[in-house]
């Protein structure tokens, strides 16, 4: 895919000092009797606290079913590498709006044809025609004639977890 050899990049993202002590400080409120490490219902709450929404059964089931299982919980730098992952998916994604809102000249929520003649004729203006046309049909997945934000956030994220 032509995104996936174009656009595909490491993340790499580490956190403030600033950042990984409010973590820490996370971690510790919700450990109230001082386990050392995180159970379920504790993680979901420190969820809540760091990124504002309460995690899904499934995401919780993964995080927990990823930890020693010798152990009842996570611990705190099992933790704070899955908060870590979480922020820099974040972060990613917030980046991954912001380009496609600055393709979206119109504010319309998705993208056309001309919007991507448009962005690459700036990005890249020795690419042929053919190659934005080819390009913008593999991205608008369900052929409608417009790319979603869904479609163009699949469009970067194509082979990335290959790497």
């Amino acid at each position: 895919m032509f995104f996936s050899q174009a656009g595909a990049r490491a993340r790499t993202w580490e956190a403030s000092p600033s950042e990984h002590k409010k973590w820490v400080e996370v971690f510790k409120a919700c450990d109230e009797d001082n386990k050392g490490y995180l159970s379920r219902e504790d993680f979901k709450v420190a969820v809540v606290m760091l990124f504002g929404y309460k995690p899904s059964k499934i995401e919780a089931d993964s995080v927990m079913s990823s930890v020693n299982p010798n152990i009842s919980g996570i611990l705190l730098e099992e933790f704070l590498n899955v908060i870590r992952k979480k922020r820099e998916a974040q972060l990613y994604r917030n980046e991954i709006r912001h380009i496609f809102t600055a393709f979206d000249r119109h504010y319309r929520g998705y993208l056309t044809l001309e919007d991507f003649q448009k962005a690459f004729k700036q990005v890249a203006p020795k690419l042929p025609e053919r190659i934005i046309l080819e390009v913008f049909r593999e991205v608008d997945q369900d052929s409608d004639g417009h790319v979603s934000f869904k479609d163009f956030e699949y469009a970067t994220n194509y082979g990335q977890n290959e790497a």
